[in-house]
């Protein structure tokens, strides 16, 4: 019996993109659940477990990158997007089961560098998801489907997590990887090989090769994606808002699954809270996304994120009482006994925040539709959710790094603290139905993000004289910086592209500089590369060539983003034929 086309009705279309976002849940909730248990229950760190978690989440930060790609080099016979879909479910089921074989902890640092590949994958099929919805979802379809798809992310993880921690107990930790890889594969066959996507509008290939082309269109992907961040209060404040946790996050990554283990909890308990979690969250993010429509998107939404701190404030005052402060290994000989009470506090929070985060998750995805402008709506969406997940990424790095260094209590109270920052930004996301999509204070914004990014890369110097005397939140700082550099790169390029030839000496010096401040994050690794190329110099004389690098190249960034903050902008300014089409 032939599969059903699933492209060709709209209750189709909703499944169909259920299953598609279930399979990039799938090796999420593997990683942050499944796979961060079970080294936690193996001993290892919460600093290096969360440095596992942020790793996986990092190349959904840059997922933007893959859009041009897949856009230029798509295949009529198998569908633009339906041909990646495929192509990258498949590679992501292998390269998944090509690490059946390690032995963790041992090699985790491979098996970390085998699920970043992976993960990368998963992120390539993310963004052909996320063009096929564009073109084949109708307008009356998009709110519900959006609630649909996150639930069906929702409910991957719940499989990839919860799933694999009961599979656990009937067949070990390792041969959960077939299973995981299985998931993956079914939706390929029953949902990915039947449909059938229609045939995309002819495009202008540049004259020469493919190659050509897809360097013109990373050329206009980051004039447009400058444009559009820029162009507007309401899109600003919605970059704003996806660079910034949106509320407590800490019960929603390795924290949660580290503390569980702690308090004596065995996989099959686990995998009861994540699976609960994820069902409660899944229904909420198709509630939240009705009740917005309702009630109004920006009011909603501070709401949620405010009453995100509820639940980990409640869980925080309880290991305070009991006296549950720093990290106790599980497998101390001599472990303090877990009062029952501690247990139960745990599945409250997490179950009350399951239901919070997911009225937000739908909420804060639909906000950002409504400040993204429509003809260039899947490059600026996928944008700011690359950047909601690079929030992820680096929250989950300094949770880890700040739990061993203050405790559970402290890092908890901090992270509410900080999630509440965003909500500045909400009363500005908005945007009057028929309004241009650029205004005349684009420029100015594009002053006062290279001032600010310039700033912050001349205070890396500093920082690196005296960042001993940060002690135990050095690797925090350390984090922020990452951050700082990957923004000026980011911005360097996108400069260079916009501004072109009236700044051209300085821009092309920018564009020089961007990978080198990219290749920053070398710095944690110099000792293990000085030692690759000790044939040619003393590691002591590669090392202080390195620090030499590594001070001078963000004072040169920071030097080129000042002088770029002191140029008018005026290319970013509406022009009058567009405002009036608009």
């Amino acid at each position: 019996m032939r599969l059903p086309n699933l492209l060709a009705t709209s209750k189709g279309r909703l499944t169909a993109f259920f299953c598609l976002y279930m399979t990039e849940g799938i090796p999420l909730g593997f990683a942050a659940t499944a796979v961060a248990t079970q080294l936690r229950r193996q001993d290892v760190g919460p600093a290096e477990i969360g440095a596992f978690v942020a790793s996986f989440y990092l190349p959904w930060a840059f997922k933007w990158a893959f859009g041009p790609v897949i856009d230029v080099f798509g295949s009529e016979r198998f569908g633009r997007r339906r041909g990646w879909i495929l192509g990258t479910q498949v590679l992501m089921a292998a390269t998944l089961l090509s690490t059946v074989l390690l032995k963790l902890p041992e090699q985790l640092w491979l098996f970390t560098v085998i699920l970043l590949v992976h993960n990368t994958f998963g992120a390539m099929q993310d963004v052909a998801i996320d063009a096929l919805a564009c073109g084949t979802l109708q307008e009356h379809e998009r709110g519900t489907a959006n609630g649909v798809m996150f639930a069906g992310a929702s409910i991957g993880q719940l499989i990839g997590g919860s799933g694999v921690l009961f599979l656990t107990g009937y067949t070990g930790f390792q041969p959960t990887f077939f299973f995981v890889a299985g998931c993956i594969l079914l939706v390929t066959a029953f949902v990915v090989l039947p449909m059938r996507e229609a045939a995309s509008p002819a495009r202008l290939v540049a004259a020469g090769s493919r190659l050509r082309a897809a360097g013109a269109e990373m050329h206009v992907f980051a004039i447009t994606s400058f444009r559009s961040f820029l162009g507007t209060r309401g899109a600003f404040s919605g970059l704003l808002l996806s660079l910034l946790p949106a509320g407590a996050m800490c019960l929603g990554l390795s924290l949660q699954s580290n503390l569980a283990v702690e308090l004596g909890l065995n996989d099959d308990e686990v995998a009861k809270l994540n699976a609960w979690s994820a069902v409660v969250a899944a229904a909420s993010m198709v509630a939240g996304g009705w009740l917005s429509d309702r009630y109004g998107r920006r009011l909603t939404l501070s709401i949620y994120i405010a009453a995100m701190g509820l639940p980990v404030l409640y869980l925080m005052s309880m290991l305070t009482q009991h006296g549950w402060i720093m990290p106790v290994s599980p497998n101390a000989p001599n472990r303090p006994e877990v009062p029952a009470a501690l247990v139960t506090a745990l599945w409250t929070a997490s179950l009350v925040y399951s239901v919070v985060n997911g009225l937000m998750y739908g909420t804060r995805s639909a906000i950002c539709m409504d400040v993204t402008n429509p003809r260039v709506a899947a490059t600026q969406f996928t944008a700011y959710m690359a950047l909601m997940n690079l929030t992820i990424s680096y929250s989950a790095a300094w949770q880890g790094i700040a739990v061993e260094a203050w405790g559970y209590p402290r890092t908890m109270l901090v992270d509410v603290i900080v999630g509440l920052a965003c909500i500045v930004a909400i009363p500005f996301m908005t945007h009057k139905a028929g309004a241009p999509f650029d205004d005349d204070a684009a420029p100015v914004r594009a002053r006062a993000v290279a001032g600010a990014l310039g700033l912050l890369c001349v205070g890396w110097l500093p920082y690196r004289v005296w960042q001993e005397a940060l002690g135990a939140a050095q690797p925090i700082a350390g984090t922020v910086f990452t951050l700082v550099f990957i923004g000026a790169a980011l911005f360097l390029l996108a400069g260079r592209a916009v501004l072109g030839e009236s700044a051209r000496a300085l821009t092309r010096v920018g564009a020089w500089i961007a990978p080198l401040l990219l290749a920053m994050y070398a710095r944690y690794h110099i000792d293990r590369i000085a030692g690759w190329f000790s044939f040619a110099a003393s590691p002591e004389a590669l090392t202080r060539g390195a620090e030499l690098l590594f001070r001078g190249v963000p004072l040169l960034a920071g030097l080129v983003l000042l002088l770029l903050a002191l140029r008018p902008w005026g290319e970013l300014r509406p022009q009058p034929a567009v405002a009036a089409a608009s």
